[in-house]
């Protein structure tokens, strides 16, 4: 048992536990292990009336319980063919050794049970008790005088199978205690998996190219135990990062008949041999790889390699890191896509908002202008400034943000003129604190303003008031533009944030804007009654961390 907790310590043998598939090479070295635990067993063996007592069989049936009936027959032909070859007493050399050979067997075959058990050592134990009962009769029938075997039978029958069932299961549950340590190892590459993908994030969200394959690259070398790290998209090399990188050549074709099969098939490969890999460089020294491909939703766009320098040295928590890091690159990839997508669109709306807004107030304003320049000149010039400071602000406004006092200053000119056209009919009450600090995105308050200008106060007769209202709160700043015009109805009301509606500028635009930005709490609320005015709020928060997903 010390000999087998200080084996499951060993690299090799560690190594052999954690694979999901025995190739011949590890089994062969199974066969030895465990041919030569059971060799032991016969050496350490206790003399009885000329036979040996031992632990032979635990080697054995766990060989063949670890690695299937190949590792049990052959680990049992070692241990038993050397305890008949060998002479080292008895007459029960022939069925001792015939029963080591059963046993190995046996075991091999209770593989597959054992790893479907929900209690694997009760399994285990049980299973050893039988075989170890089946040693006792084949020792009584081949072991002659038969006299003689009955009574060594007496003698040794409930020590062994006791002492050997217990020691199997005892030998199982030390290797099972290795399979936690790894799983403990594989919940420590999911957790390294996270913070890979966090520190990639800010890449990948730009896309996959060889600037962010590079540095992606980097990183993944940097924080696991990978030799070589590598991104190709569908036809070249992105980037290669660690051994190899003196012929792996960013820009380069697609090195591998690997790769192209993981592209055309969207399946990840695990190479184990230098030939599997596939590259013309003989001197390279990349031995092993798993290859793993990054999607755009269905579509295959390239692929994540992960190399070593040992031959079979893919673990099944190296396998599952990079599968985890392809899925998480692949939707850090599309989501990057869906970003740059909406980016577009809103600055896409904000033009066409621009576009729908300036024609129209471009041709009354100077129409207002061209009345005032005789009559009175210096209002007429006062305009004119206001005008050009209005389209100026309008044709700057691609930023995220902008300060309020500066959207104040656009709608302010914009009323102005407005103002100047209906003269009596609008009344502008401003209630800004002077000490407020807010940002806002371009565009927002002021179609909110032009709406109860057009569709408030000028469709009323007498016209109107419009209040503009900014109250500091301590998450947020709320944001109020009230008028007393003509008001809607409910129904208006319902249908004004509605995909059809094209009647009230800019409308949805800006709800849409304010939830995209913000988080869909964040909409527009809207109050109106008719012949009573509407009132407009919004909340702009002060900090917009985590916002959209909260």
């Amino acid at each position: 048992m010390v000999l087998a907790l200080l084996m499951t310590k060993t690299k090799l043998f560690r190594k052999l536990v954690a694979k999901q598939k025995f190739n011949l090479k590890d089994k062969v070295i199974l066969i030895l292990i465990f041919g030569i635990f059971g060799i032991i067993g016969t050496y350490t063996g206790i003399p009885i009336q000329g036979a040996i007592a031992n632990s032979r069989v635990i080697g054995v049936f766990v060989g063949g319980l670890l690695g299937g009936p190949f590792v049990g027959f052959f680990s049992g032909l070692v241990a038993g063919g050397h305890r008949f070859l060998i002479d080292i007493g008895g007459f029960t050399a022939f069925s001792c050794g015939l029963s080591t050979f059963v046993e190995g067997i046996m075991a091999g075959f209770l593989k597959k049970r054992m790893d479907a058990s929900e209690n694997k050592i009760f399994f285990v134990l049980i299973s050893g008790i039988i075989a170890e009962i089946i040693q006792m009769i084949i020792i009584l029938t081949f072991s002659k005088p038969f006299s003689q075997a009955i009574e060594l039978v007496k003698i040794i029958a409930m020590p062994m199978i006791i002492t050997n069932s217990i020691g199997i299961a005892i030998f199982i549950a030390i290797i099972d205690s290795a399979h936690k340590d790894l799983e403990a190892a594989a919940a420590y590459q999911a957790q390294l998996a996270l913070k890979i993908a966090n520190k990639t994030l800010k890449y990948f969200r730009k896309g996959l190219n060889e600037s962010t394959a590079y540095e992606a690259a980097k990183i993944i070398k940097n924080m696991t135990g990978v030799k070589a790290v590598a991104f190709t998209d569908t036809s070249k090399i992105l980037a290669h990062v660690g051994i190899g990188e003196d012929h792996h050549l960013p820009g380069n074709s697609v090195m591998t008949n690997l790769t192209r099969k993981v592209i055309e098939n969207g399946e990840y490969v695990i190479a184990n041999y230098k030939e599997e890999i596939g590259c013309n460089e003989k001197s390279c020294k990349l031995k092993s790889a798993i290859i793993v491909p990054l999607k755009d939703e269905d579509k295959v766009i390239g692929t994540l390699k992960l190399y070593k320098d040992e031959e079979n040295s893919m673990t099944k928590v190296e396998t599952e890191l990079a599968l985890g890091l392809g899925l998480i690159f692949s939707t850090q990839i599309e989501l990057g896509k869906i970003d740059y997508q909406a980016e577009l669109l809103v600055k896409s709306e904000l033009k066409a908002l621009q576009a729908q807004i300036n024609p129209h107030f471009l041709f009354n304003a100077i129409n207002t202008i061209i009345s005032l320049i005789r009559t009175e000149p210096d209002k007429a010039r006062n305009l004119l400034l206001h005008l050009g400071n209005y389209f100026r602000n309008n044709l700057q406004q691609d930023g995220n943000e902008v300060d309020l006092f500066k959207e104040i200053e656009n709608i302010n000119s914009y009323l102005e003129i407005e103002k100047a056209r209906f003269k009596g009919k609008l009344n502008i009450v401003y209630d800004i604190p002077d000490n407020i600090e807010c940002t806002l995105p371009p565009l927002i308050l002021q179609p909110i303003v032009e709406n109860a200008v057009k569709h408030g106060i000028l469709e009323k007769v007498e016209g109107g008031t419009v209040l503009i209202k900014a109250v500091d709160l301590k998450w947020a700043t709320e944001l109020i533009v009230k008028d007393d015009g003509v008001g809607m109805s409910k129904k208006q009301l319902t249908s004004l944030l509605k995909q059809d509606n094209t009647s009230k500028i800019g409308i949805k635009n800006v709800n849409d804007r304010l939830k995209t930005k913000y988080g869909p709490k964040f909409g527009l609320r809207i109050e109106s009654k008719p012949n009573r005015g509407t009132t407009v709020r919004m909340l702009i928060p002060k900090n917009t961390r985590g916002l959209r997903t909260g």
